[in-house]
């Protein structure tokens, strides 16, 4: 734990300078120490101790997949600067080059008033006390300025103003904040009236009585595809080649077993038991454990590239890169980058749909819907804990809906032609 501590030391004295030597906004600071803590993290997964420039170089190399500082996205470019600050102030105590400085796109918040002071002072109280972050603490501002411009508009010009009718009218009133935001809205105020009480500001706690919002938006139907395109994909993949060859038996799994990029990232040696003719995984995302058949194109594709692809290494993982630095287990997003890359390649039309490894899965369940496979079947072979996770994808199974279709009854033409009917003269 001494090389976490020397690497917080580290980010602390860092976020000081910045703080003292440039006028930075809050939010812009943040996000340094958030990419910092990024390298922390990769530090920690490859046992390294102390940060220096070879340090740096291995983790942009790594999550940046090996790229010139021209081949970058805009916010692959703000990873790459604040890497390259923190090793400067490392090796001279100090930052010379040049900071990436967040652009907000609308104005600043200004609240002002004897209400918009406290608002302040609860604020910054939470910023320091409770360490919110940049994103969190823009957040909860905005959400207070709404209802300090609502208590303007009606005239509570102090805290002593308000009263639990003047919050509830703000929730409810159209003018002041839209619904799909209100959620949002009661927790900053629950946060801030609780706040108010604890520090005597007021004698009544309004955050216990203030109702809760819950808002239900329908989420999309998953993207999937027809079998004749998932396999117009595996044949679009080369395979002659090592990188050709993990990709296929990756993008294999996600096809015929269903499996998360997390989870295929994540694959070990001990998890393929070949005797049993079985993988067994304790699933990423839910820690659920999940068993499923070692099916023989996967165990083949699989062992293809374990024979004639995958690198020397004493990596316990199955799949590694094939960038430098060599020798690296995968992770979730190469894995998922792959399967886009795939897809890109294969010609398939993809528009209006996702094309990561998640598409997979939700198309190997649309293949087993349309064979009609019972639910708890499905349930168990995507690691499910329950059913009721699984019943999501039934708004895909088109064949079963159109069995639940009902007849429209004719209706009479004089029944229009009726006074005050469509057709009425």
């Amino acid at each position: 734990m001494e090389h976490i501590r020397d690497f917080n030391e580290l980010m602390t004295n860092a976020t000081r300078y910045l703080e003292s030597q440039f006028s930075l906004s809050e939010r812009t600071v943040d996000e340094y120490t958030r990419y910092w803590r990024r390298v922390r993290s990769f530090m920690g997964l490859n046992g390294i101790r102390t940060y220096n420039q070879e340090v740096e170089k291995q983790f942009l190399a790594d999550d940046l997949r090996g790229r010139s500082k021209f081949e970058l996205s805009e916010s692959e470019k703000r990873v790459y600067n604040c890497v390259k600050a923190l090793t400067e102030f490392a090796e001279k105590g100090g930052i010379s080059i040049k900071l990436n400085v967040f652009k907000p796109g609308k104005p600043e918040i200004i609240l002002n008033g004897p209400i918009g002071d406290l608002f302040v002072s609860f604020l910054r109280y939470k910023r320091t006390e409770c360490r919110w972050s940049g994103d969190t603490f823009e957040t909860h501002k905005n959400y207070l300025s709404m209802f300090l411009n609502f208590c303007n508009k009606n005239n509570i010009a102090t805290i002593a103003d308000i009263d639990f009718a003047a919050i509830l009218l703000f929730l409810s009133d159209p003018q002041s904040i839209r619904g799909h935001r209100r959620g949002g809205a009661v927790s900053s105020l629950r946060a801030f009236f609780k706040y108010a009480f604890e520090q005597k500001l007021l004698g009544i706690d309004y955050s216990i009585s203030i109702p809760s919002y819950k808002s239900v938006s329908q989420p999309q139907l998953p993207s999937n595809y027809s079998e004749k395109e998932i396999m117009q994909l595996l044949s679009s993949i080369e395979r002659s080649s090592a990188i050709g060859k993990r990709n296929y038996a990756m993008i294999l799994m996600a096809v015929r077993l269903g499996f998360r990029a997390s989870d295929i990232a994540n694959l070990k040696f001990e998890h393929l038991q070949w005797t049993k003719s079985t993988i067994e995984i304790k699933q990423y995302k839910t820690g659920q454990e999940l068993v499923v058949p070692l099916l023989p194109d996967v165990g083949n594709a699989i062992i293809d590239y374990l024979k004639y692809g995958r690198r020397n290494s004493e990596e316990p993982y199955v799949f590694l890169k094939e960038k430098p630095p060599y020798g690296r287990k995968c992770d979730g997003s190469l894995v998922s980058d792959t399967v886009i890359a795939a897809f890109v390649k294969s010609g398939i039309d993809t528009k209006g749909r996702k094309s990561g490894a998640h598409a997979l899965r939700h198309s190997l369940v649309s293949r087993m819907l349309e064979e009609s496979t019972v639910l708890p079947v499905i349930s168990e072979v995507l690691g499910h804990a329950s059913t009721e996770s699984t019943r999501y994808y039934l708004r895909i199974d088109f064949k079963s809906m159109k069995q639940c279709v009902l007849d429209v009854p004719p209706v009479a033409i004089d029944f229009y032609e009726q006074k005050g009917g469509a057709f009425y003269d």
